[in-house]
């Protein structure tokens, strides 16, 4: 899906390209759509999958926001929102953020991995997965607008359009528990069972959940921004 009809055009060339160097490919695999993110021309809960890069970055707030719900309204239940985007926990000058190079970049709009968890959520993920996260750029002082230096990483994320639990989101961002104790197994009668010495991945909830219990004999980890499915919840 674009807007622009160039691209469209350049798309579907590209489709028939591979049709005629691929035999397993055919062009009518592929369909093409004039829109854009803030109105889908898709019907409600049609999609399995759906995917951008750089969305968080091109945007105002307020678009966003409208861009996210539009992308949950099209998912079926259980469908999911693949995403990849720049973010930052550097402070992003105005002078940076309102700049059309560095917007062209998709750099000027990147935000704290903490806010752009809680817009994804906002729109109403009830599951979110940090798949990857690696450094990505550098703003330095003298070659941008800014006194600090801003370093942003790349993140790969999953976001499932499944129901919000009553006690908030489940996030996952690759911490893992470990229970060594003397019994068989651990069990905090939440759903989450901890085979000794067995480590199970835990979204960042039962991860404080298993961390306030105080016990000596269960190891949580911190944050490794890795997840790949398999999770306690």
């Amino acid at each position: 899906m674009d807007i622009v009809d160039e691209m469209l055009a350049a798309c579907d060339e590209n489709l028939s390209t591979a049709e005629n160097e691929n035999p397993w490919f055919q062009r009518d695999y592929v369909e093409l759509r004039k829109g854009t993110a803030l109105h889908l021309p898709v019907e409600d809960s049609s999609i399995d999958v759906a995917a951008q890069n750089c969305l968080f970055n091109i945007f105002t707030q307020e678009d966003l926001k409208q861009a996210l719900a539009e992308m949950f309204r099209v998912l079926k239940p259980y469908g999911r929102l693949v995403l990849s985007d720049p973010i930052t926990e550097n402070h992003m000058p105005e002078s940076l953020r309102n700049d059309s190079r560095l917007r062209a970049l998709c750099l000027s709009g990147s935000l704290s991995l903490k806010d752009y968890l809680k817009m994804i959520t906002d729109a109403g993920f009830g599951t979110v997965e940090i798949r990857a996260k690696r450094p990505y750029r550098i703003l330095a002082p003298g070659q941008y607008d800014t006194e600090e230096m801003i370093f942003l990483d790349s993140v790969e994320v999953c976001a499932i359009k499944d129901p919000m639990p009553a006690d908030g989101p489940c996030v996952f961002t690759g911490k893992a528990a470990i229970y060594f104790g003397t019994e068989e197994y651990f069990d905090d009668h939440k759903g989450h069972i901890l085979m000794n010495n067995q480590p199970l991945s835990i979204c960042d909830k039962t991860a404080a959940a298993i961390t306030n219990l105080g016990r000596n004999d269960i190891y949580v980890s911190e944050s490794t921004f890795f997840y790949d499915g398999g999770g306690c919840c």
